[in-house]
C-alpha cells in the first residue's frame, strides 16, 4: 500500500464511494417499491375484510421469511421473499386498519402514516447530508431490543395499559435509532447488500408506524 501513488489511492477511494452510492440508490428504490406494495396489500386486505391474524403466526412468518431473505440475499429469490414479507405485513395490518376506521379513528391512521414518513425521511436525510456516523449505536440498540423483548413477554402475563404504552414509546425511540444506524451502515460501507439494507429499513419503518399507531390511538381514546 505504501508503494501506491496518490492517483491509485484516489481511484480506490472513488470506487468505494461509487459502490456505496449504488447500494444506497438500489436500497431506496427497492424500499419505495416494497412500502408501496405493502400499502396496496393492506388496502386489498381491508376491502376483502381479512380477519385478525394471530401475532404468533405473524412472528413465525416474519422470522421464516427474514431467514429466507438472508439466505438468498445474493440472488433474485431474496427479492421475491422480501416482497412476500412486506406483502404479508400489509395484510397483517389490514384488520387493525378496518377496526380503526369502524371506530371512527381513521384520522389516527393518517397521522401515524404522516408521522412515520416525517421521522424516516428526517432521520435519513440527517445522516445523508451531515455524514454523521451512527454505527456506534449498534450495542446500545441491541441492548434496548433485549429489554423491549423482555417487556413484551411480561406484557403477556400482566395486563397493564401503562406497560403497553411504555413499550410503544420505547419501540418508537429504538427503531428511530435503528434508522440512523442502518442508514449509517450503508453510508460507511458496512452494509453492501441492498436487499438486506432494504429489509432492515423496511422493518424500521413498519415498527415506527406500529408504535405511533398505538401511542396516537391511546391519546385519542375516550
Amino acid at each position: 500500500m505504501n508503494n501506491m501513488n496518490p492517483r491509485t489511492i484516489e481511484a480506490i477511494s472513488q470506487d468505494g464511494i461509487l459502490a456505496r452510492n449504488k447500494v444506497l440508490r438500489q436500497t431506496y428504490i427497492l424500499l419505495g417499491m416494497n412500502v408501496l406494495f405493502s400499502a396496496v396489500c393492506a388496502f386489498v386486505g381491508m376491502k376483502l375484510g381479512i380477519g385478525r391474524i394471530s401475532p404468533v403466526l405473524a412472528i413465525i412468518a416474519m422470522l421464516g421469511l427474514s431467514w429466507g431473505i438472508t439466505a438468498n440475499r445474493n440472488n433474485g429469490l431474496g427479492i421475491v421473499l422480501l416482497f412476500a414479507l412486506t406483502g404479508f405485513l400489509g395484510f397483517y395490518l389490514s384488520h387493525a386498519m378496518n377496526m380503526y376506521v369502524a371506530y371512527g379513528m381513521g384520522s389516527v391512521v393518517v397521522k401515524a402514516l404522516v408521522g412515520t414518513a416525517v421521522l424516516f425521511f428526517g432521520l435519513s436525510a440527517y445522516v445523508l447530508f451531515t455524514g454523521t456516523n451512527f454505527t456506534f449505536l449498534g450495542g446500545f440498540l441491541y441492548t434496548g431490543m433485549m429489554v423491549v423483548i423482555l417487556a413484551l413477554i411480561g406484557s403477556f402475563f400482566f395486563d397493564m395499559s401503562g406497560l403497553s404504552l411504555a413499550i410503544s414509546a420505547a419501540c418508537l425511540i429504538l427503531f428511530s435509532g435503528y434508522v440512523l444506524y442502518d442508514t449509517s451502515n450503508i453510508i460507511q460501507g458496512e452494509e453492501t447488500n441492498y436487499i438486506m439494507a432494504t429489509l432492515q429499513l423496511f422493518l424500521d419503518i413498519f415498527n415506527i408506524f406500529i408504535s405511533l399507531l398505538n401511542l396516537l390511538s391511546a391519546f385519542n381514546r375516550n
